[in-house]
């Protein structure tokens, strides 16, 4: 008789979600889903809205990484003004961006997956988490919030705000970096820096004994998208769009967002609110891609500094090629993508156009639709608005990193569910690395934070009628 396992909620991730795991007659995975249970809407209760409020109405959407949708949807305006906007403005979101892909891989790895490698994937449930870490090794914890603190500071310093700071606007920003501004950063770049390069050489050094992870946690092949620079170079704000296969072979290149919808599809599920979008060219859901850090590493060709470059290289070495095609290696991806960010902030801030005053372009609606993008920490990031004559909001569209990565996620949960699940005993552990699983795409599901505490798990094993057979409950 086939079974169900449901892990709900999924936890250690930023939203609610659930996991049903199809188990057939001989107890053995047959598939599995990662379905999304919330739906908040934003797309729809955005129209009406004046253009020139969207930056500050879609930082709202997250309250993880707010300067992603801060920064996506001031390019889009930028397009409907049609301007271009000045040198210091375009230094200065880049320098934002950097800090909130520093801030937000140091959560990502410190406080929500390093409790499994550090503490064990079989440890207690109840201390498996950053405060268990603080316990275990009180020292590598505060070097971690320090850390993800340098790069939320930063954004405080340039928006006067840690979170959904109104600070990038259409046409540019609304102040430049302060003098003092500018001393804190050098300052504290040689502490981050130190950071860093240890929990690089403490994630390699574990990575011989993870080995079985590596090769079960997402390790398939696929396509992988994101920005790169003109000359193919690693890019988080600007630049176009390139897909690479599982070999690092490009696909296609110098793809423009403003013809998203001539390469990206979006299919949807009834099982879940969180749609499926694919490569179009190959169909759904043969068109499966990545995104995110371990995809940017896969499709640009270099960093453009010495320590991440050198950083990159080992990566790919260690990946067994040009391309990595493990999801476990987003987690090694996060901490090369954190390197490159503090080399390229130590260059910007000695910059003088970052101290200008000439920060913003001022122009009416010229434009009725346009397509922003940028690199959020989690991936590639569409906004796509349609206005009236006024500016007013008629239609929106945002694809999110979570979303692009959604075919990929569910592959990698039936992948890790098929090595280390067989028959209806199902150990903590063995739930641990599923959810695991999941964890390694850092998804924003709810776009919002959680209150300190364990959220609940629930586990039912279901036959085929309906009946529950057995239940876990964890508190």
């Amino acid at each position: 008789m086939s079974k169900t396992v449901v892990i709900d909620p999924v936890t250690r991730i930023e939203g609610h979600a659930k996991i049903s795991i199809f188990l057939d007659d001989a107890g053995e995975v047959d598939d599995a889903r990662f379905h999304v249970v919330e739906f908040r809407g934003f797309e729809k209760f955005c129209e009406g809205r004046p253009m020139a409020e969207m930056a500050g109405i879609t930082a709202r959407i997250c309250g993880i990484c707010p300067v992603s949708h801060l920064l996506a949807s001031a390019k889009t305006g930028d397009k409907i003004l049609s301007v271009k906007i000045p040198p210091a403005a375009d230094k200065l979101r880049r320098m934002m961006n950097l800090a909130q892909i520093t801030q937000s891989h140091a959560l990502s790895f410190f406080h929500l997956s390093s409790p499994d490698f550090l503490l064990g994937w079989d440890s207690d449930p109840a201390t498996r988490n950053v405060f268990g870490l603080i316990a275990a090794d009180a020292e590598l914890a505060r070097k971690g919030i320090r850390l993800r603190q340098f790069g939320q500071q930063i954004i405080e310093i340039l928006g006067a705000r840690k979170i959904h700071a109104a600070w990038a606007v259409p046409g540019g920003v609304r102040s430049p970096l302060s003098e003092e501004g500018r001393t804190w950063i050098r300052d504290r770049l040689p502490e981050s820096r130190s950071t860093i390069e240890m929990a690089l050489n403490l994630f390699k050094g574990m990575l011989d004994n993870l080995t079985t992870e590596v090769q079960a946690f997402g390790n398939f092949p696929s396509l992988y998208m994101g920005l790169v620079g003109k000359n193919g170079e690693w890019e988080h704000y600007d630049g176009h769009l390139r897909f690479v296969d599982s070999e690092g072979n490009i696909v296609a290149d110098g793809l423009s967002e403003d013809n998203y919808q001539d390469f990206i599809g979006e299919a949807v599920e009834t099982w879940s609110y969180l749609k499926f979008p694919y490569y179009k060219p190959l169909g759904y859901p043969d068109g499966m891609y990545r995104v995110g850090p371990l995809a940017r590493l896969n499709v640009c060709h270099n960093i453009g500094t010495p320590a991440a470059d050198k950083e990159l290289q080992e990566f790919r070495d260690r990946a067994g090629g040009k391309a990595a095609n493990s999801s476990f290696f987003y987690h090694y991806a996060r901490l090369v993508e954190i390197m490159a960010a503090i080399d390229k902030i130590e260059q910007l801030v000695e910059d003088p156009d970052v101290v200008s005053s000439r920060v913003r372009a001022d122009a009416g609606v010229n434009n009725l639709e346009a397509v922003g993008v940028s690199e959020a920490p989690r991936g590639t990031l569409f906004h796509h608005y349609q206005v009236d004559e006024n500016g007013l909001i008629q239609k929106v569209n945002l694809i999110i990193a979570t979303g692009q990565n959604n075919l990929a996620m569910n592959k990698t949960v039936a992948q890790i569910a098929k090595h280390y699940i067989h028959g209806n005993e199902i150990p903590e552990g063995m739930l641990n690395r599923v959810e695991a699983g999941i964890r390694a795409f850092d998804p924003c599901l709810s776009c919002s934070t959680h209150a300190v505490g364990q959220m609940p798990l629930h586990i039912e094993l279901i036959a085929a009628n309906g009946t529950v057979v057995n239940e876990v409950y964890r508190q």
